[in-house]
């Protein structure tokens, strides 16, 4: 029996994720880029249900505009029911890449209107993310990966390699743009993708790239299971909230809330740790560090009179620290 077509694999794919996620969805929007992994799932999602093809243009290199156009041609081509190029300005903070993606995802968000945005991430770029993860030892959560349905984001193609991609874009006949920046050794992914990965293919006989996806499956859901027990735990650890159900504890009960040290201290590490990661979010934090959560967390489990643990802060004008006082945690702003 012959093998199916990587177009009829990946529309699989793509059906197998909207029956267990978008049951009931008519319409969705589609993350275009015009490259290979976007391409493709621009070309299989349109023939499923009615979609919009969304276009950033970062504005980052030259022709950037030009790229734009012929993506939304293609799409239209395709047969998404429109196609809409959206400009954005890119900032600054946490560097290029980070900050590309940061202009992109607001763009989409704003755009995206009621639907649900499909993304074209592969199992390669789980991979590389788990690896990102690892190198900068950001803790379990970040080697988790991408999640591939967290509303209104959804990655369809998380199980699928990058070469299917490319398969599909050849049996359709597309030509897609291949960027640039992606073997730019300047870009710490590019490198990831174009050296690290196949070194570790090579030494290890082959399979990294699955096993680090799996290794993500695994644990994220060790990482979800924590967070649902961090929930159940935070009425009973927010100083005046103990009458409250976890649901109807929310981010503005959260904001400038203290937490009882003597009730953190008795739940288990992971998730005491969850809860003080919520805590901090809530409370205007960013960015945060498996290092800042656990120096926080010490202010609970070896609490030696030591002062507040700096963490990034949501607001561009304002230091916040976590703090200790009277068996409480508290979180102090300053302004820069």
């Amino acid at each position: 029996m012959d093998r199916p077509g990587a177009v009829t694999r990946l529309r699989a794919a793509l059906s197998a994720f909207a029956g267990q996620w978008l049951p009931q969805q008519d319409s969705w929007a589609v993350a275009l880029s015009g490259g290979p992994d976007s391409l493709a799932l621009t070309a299989v999602a349109a023939r499923l249900r009615p979609t919009t093809a969304l276009i950033v243009d970062h504005g980052l290199q030259a022709g950037s505009a030009q790229v734009a156009e012929i993506a939304r041609g293609q799409a239209l081509a395709l047969g998404c029911v429109a196609a809409r190029v959206i400009t954005v300005t890119v900032g600054v903070d946490g560097g290029p890449e980070a900050a590309a993606r940061t202009a992109r995802y607001a763009a989409l968000a704003k755009a995206r209107g009621a639907d649900p945005v499909l993304l074209g991430h592969t199992l390669d770029d789980q991979a590389e993310t788990v690896l990102l993860g690892l190198g900068r030892g950001s803790g379990a959560r970040s080697m988790a990966g991408m999640r591939p349905y967290d509303p209104p984001w959804c990655r369809p193609l998380l199980g699928v390699r990058r070469a299917q991609t490319t398969a599909v874009c050849a049996e359709l006949g597309l030509s897609p743009w291949l960027d640039p920046h992606n073997g730019d050794a300047r870009f710490t992914r590019a490198r990831l993708r174009g050296e690290v990965l196949p070194l570790l293919e090579d030494v290890l006989g082959g399979g990294v790239a699955d096993a680090l996806a799996r290794t993500a499956i695994a644990l994220r859901e060790n990482t979800e299971l924590i967070d649902d027990l961090a929930e159940q735990a935070l009425p009973e650890v927010t100083v005046g909230a103990a009458e409250l159900g976890s649901a109807e504890l929310d981010a503005a009960d959260l904001d400038a809330a203290e937490l009882d040290t003597a009730a953190l201290a008795v739940l288990s590490g992971p998730v005491r740790r969850a809860v003080i990661r919520r805590w901090l979010l809530a409370g205007g934090g960013r960015d945060l560090t498996d290092l800042q959560i656990r120096a926080v967390d010490r202010l609970v489990t070896a609490w030696r009179g030591q002062g507040g643990v700096a963490v990034g802060s949501q607001a561009r004008r304002e230091r916040l620290f976590a703090v200790r006082r009277d068996g409480l945690l508290r979180l102090r702003r300053e302004p820069v």
